[in-house]
């Protein structure tokens, strides 16, 4: 998929008629075995909701979240690969920040793996701080997850 100069994306709340285009988008970003919808069920997820971002007929990328009454942790935030460098990731995290502090939430989680250095210095731009490390989490790799966290009143939009 190539991307036409000039192009306009939007935000996009995405459901069930998104799902091919997103696991389209998984399986370049990640090397899980399992799907996004497999690993919400695995570990109990229920208030779900994605955004992606979009043009016409396009998805470049998908953010999923869920939450509880004070936070919301981040699951996953996939951009295509040759996508990246736009600054897509940047906006999509953005709206979802913005979406936050409209739900006053207070703090923001999410996990990534430890030798994911593009996604490390993004959320780190956004003033997101490294709280643990959970160790070999990463069933697929046995790698380890990063645990960062951002108050929202301290992220940087």
């Amino acid at each position: 998929m190539s991307v036409p100069t000039g192009q306009v994306w939007r935000m996009l709340r995405l459901d069930a008629r998104h799902a091919v285009e997103m696991a389209a988008i998984e399986r370049e970003c990640f090397t899980l075995p399992w799907s996004e919808e497999q690993c919400r069920a695995a570990f109990g997820q229920k208030a779900f909701a994605a955004f992606g971002l979009g043009c016409e007929n396009s998805l470049a990328g998908y953010i999923s979240i869920y939450h509880t009454e004070d936070e919301l942790e981040i699951l996953n935030l996939a951009v295509r690969p040759h996508l990246r460098r736009q600054g897509h990731g940047l906006r999509i995290l953005r709206t979802v920040l913005r979406l936050a502090r409209k739900m006053d939430m207070h703090k923001i989680l999410l996990e990534v793996r430890d030798n994911n250095t593009p996604a490390i210095s993004l959320y780190e731009r956004c003033g997101f701080k490294r709280v643990g490390l959970r160790r070999k989490y990463y069933a697929d790799t046995g790698g380890d997850a990063l645990i960062y966290q951002c108050e929202l009143n301290s992220c940087q939009l």
